[in-house]
């Protein structure tokens, strides 16, 4: 059976499952929407969760954590409903995180094994992967779209309908308003200064993929090519698991991407 605190509020359509834990002062309101919570999920404390809502196994949730409220937009009342958040199994969300629900479909999804250090933020209609980190104050802006293993230093910040591709990095203070190509490092706003060398290897990347990436990086950024010539440039070594990943990418951007001259740079 759940254990709840006899100081939780706990309204409408709220379901918890065996060994879920909800401490002190703890809101979750289901008036809008479900609440699903599954087994071995921690509230902590002072958590307010709004429906819909489905959140997995075994997440830890800190003091002051506001998870599904209403979107942060001055058109948007705080009884919209919007499609919900889903999450999943193995997240930590430190103290005072935010994170908005969507106002469009589909809903919200964050995966599994991510770990959000204190007041960081993600705006309505974000999608995040797995095994991403969050450093204390991050701030993604709505319609964000965060893949596998992306890591940000303290206080980064993404601007809204930016794509942040596989395992890049963003240093503290810095940020993108454009598209970051997967596993760059980004050192200053709109600024890939070069791999994210230490995430590949760490997360089992082969040499040979390594060095596809670099070679990928230099096209992209490097070689001073117009756009349009450099993803012809890549398309030559289409095939390749590691290119095709950046072929995708970059042809997928309608933001344009990060690169070396803080400017934007696309496929078009």
């Amino acid at each position: 059976m759940p254990t709840i605190h006899p100081t939780a509020i706990i309204e409408g359509d709220v379901k918890l499952d065996s060994d879920v834990v909800v401490g002190p002062w703890c809101q979750l309101s289901g008036t809008l929407g479900p609440i699903t919570i599954e087994a071995g999920t921690v509230l902590r404390a002072r958590v307010q969760l709004e429906g819909p809502l489905t959140i997995g196994k075994n997440n830890m949730i800190y003091a002051n954590s506001c998870i599904g409220c209403a979107p942060q937009d001055l058109g948007t009342p705080a009884d919209f409903r919007g499609s919900g958040i889903i999450i999943g199994s193995n997240n930590v969300f430190r103290e005072g995180v935010t994170i908005s629900r969507p106002k469009l479909d589909p809903p919200g999804r964050i995966g599994d094994n991510n770990y959000w250090m204190a007041n960081s933020h993600a705006g309505h209609d974000c999608t995040i992967g797995n095994h991403t980190i969050f450093a204390n104050g991050t701030l993604l802006a709505g319609h964000v779209d965060v893949a596998d293993r992306v890591i940000t230093g303290g206080s980064a910040g993404v601007h809204q309908f930016v794509r942040l591709g596989r395992g890049c990095f963003i240093s503290g203070l810095a940020g993108a308003s454009f598209d970051v190509c997967p596993f760059f490092l980004v050192t200053n706003t709109n600024y890939a200064r070069g791999l994210n060398i230490v995430g590949m290897r760490r997360s089992g990347i082969s040499s040979a993929a390594i060095d596809s990436a670099r070679w990928a990086y230099s096209t992209l950024c490097r070689s001073r090519l117009l756009p349009r010539h450099a993803l012809e440039r890549l398309r030559t070594r289409a095939g390749d698991p590691m290119i095709d990943e950046y072929i995708a990418f970059v042809e997928g951007s309608k933001r344009g991407i990060v690169n070396t001259h803080g400017r934007k740079t696309s496929g078009e």
